[in-house]
């Protein structure tokens, strides 16, 4: 059964890497519903993801693998559901 996914990336900031992390949800039919990357305040060299996708619990863990395997990529995170998401793009968005 499908249901809502948030995966937290952290990597190098490079200019292929949301292309190939796009390309290894593209491949298994993995809906992004949401996507906020962002820079960190400390280096400028890395940088992080966080993704709202929609598929199932075993697709969204072979996922996480492939993910693993890039280069660029330093830690994966997977939790279930949407609430997370709003709770990491919230730490990430300064509002004044």
């Amino acid at each position: 059964m499908k249901q809502d996914f948030t995966i937290q990336l952290a990597s190098e900031n490079n200019f292929s890497v949301l292309n190939r992390i796009v390309n290894i949800l593209n491949r298994r039919r993995v809906r992004i519903k949401k996507l906020m990357g962002f820079e960190d305040e400390n280096d400028f060299r890395k940088g992080g993801i966080i993704l709202l996708v929609h598929t199932t619990a075993d697709l969204a863990e072979k996922c996480k693998r492939q993910l693993e395997k890039l280069i660029e990529i330093e830690d994966v995170n997977v939790h279930e559901g949407s609430a997370s998401y709003l709770e990491l793009s919230e730490r990430i968005v300064d509002v004044d």
